[in-house]
């Protein structure tokens, strides 16, 4: 009985890392993530918030896959493109600030096949 329990506790774990690690990013993840960069990103503060940066390192987490990438690049200008009073200046700097090395560029833009 115990070898049973454990055998389907295996599979449920299994099973379980499986469809986490098919999970495909959403334009609404990418959005919620960048929302508290909203201020800086238009010229309100004069530099990025903790929860802005913790929401630029969500986003890298988030692209593991080129699939990922383009997916998230794609999410990001749709976003950039909707703030007629974003600062590409501030944008472009973003992933420096935070620290992050990001491989998605924030800009109007950018061809998101291209990226790898």
């Amino acid at each position: 009985m115990k070898g049973g329990v454990i055998a389907v506790i295996a599979i449920l774990a299994v099973f379980q890392l499986a469809v986490q690690h098919g999970h495909a990013v959403t334009c609404g993840e990418v959005d919620v993530s960048l929302m508290p960069c909203i201020n800086y990103l238009i010229g309100h503060d004069s530099s990025p918030s903790p929860a802005c940066c913790a929401g630029v390192k969500s986003v890298k987490g988030m692209a593991s896959t080129t699939a990922d990438k383009r997916t998230c690049c794609g999410c990001v200008k749709a976003a950039a493109n909707r703030y007629t009073d974003l600062k590409d200046e501030a944008a472009q700097s973003l992933p420096t600030k935070c620290a992050v090395q990001l491989d998605i560029p924030i800009s109007r833009t950018v061809d998101c096949t291209k990226i790898n």
